[in-house]
């Protein structure tokens, strides 16, 4: 086995044993779970067994994982930089393993308008939450005011609004595909 490989070994019997932890079971109740004894389920993560694909496959449905997700390398650009639109007082980051996914961050000054016409709606959802200040969400006909270390979650097909309250906010958003598309001439506009 090369390097890689022995890396690749070590971290999938350390995913295995953390993956089972995080769900609070034993190696009994793992073990019971994927249908192997309890010392074989001991061996692969401990590496005294061998990695076999068709335990790895009856593993990773036991975890409720895939088996792609359970032999994962680890990637080197896992920091990701902001493209930055000062105009629109936002930072923009595409989430690499969700490409349909961003997230914003966006500094506020403006009200929520006060012409329903000026809401909007397309297909798609949104989440955001208040890092500081107030914001105001204009949804259908409901005026919410969102405080700082709020949520809010929506289906865009609503008409929507966001606007700051008494004095400048900031939001970090996450868009899905659908709803980057509808705000494409705020989220898409070339960095600075």
């Amino acid at each position: 086995m090369t390097q890689k490989d022995d890396e690749l070994d070590s971290l999938v019997r350390k995913r295995i044993r953390a993956l089972r932890v995080a769900q609070g079971w034993s190696l009994e109740e793992l073990a019971a779970r994927a249908r192997l004894s309890q010392s074989t389920l001991s061996r692969i993560e401990n590496g005294q067994r061998r990695l076999a694909l068709d335990s790895l496959v009856t593993l990773a449905r036991a975890l409720d994982t895939s088996l792609d997700q359970l032999v994962e390398t680890a990637t080197d650009d896992v920091v990701s930089h902001p493209m930055i639109d000062g105009a629109h007082g936002l930072m923009r980051w595409p989430i690499k393993a969700d490409p349909g996914m961003t997230v914003v961050r966006q500094r506020m000054t403006n009200p929520a308008p006060d012409d329903p016409a000026r809401l909007r709606a397309h297909p798609g959802r949104e989440w955001l939450v208040v890092l500081s200040g107030t914001a105001v969400l204009l949804l259908g006909n409901r005026r919410l005011r969102v405080e700082t270390n709020q949520a809010a979650e929506f289906p865009t097909m609503l008409p929507h609004a966001i606007g700051a309250e008494g004095g400048p906010c900031e939001i970090l958003g996450i868009f899905d595909r659908d709803a980057r598309r509808g705000h494409k001439s705020d989220l898409e506009t070339p960095a600075k």
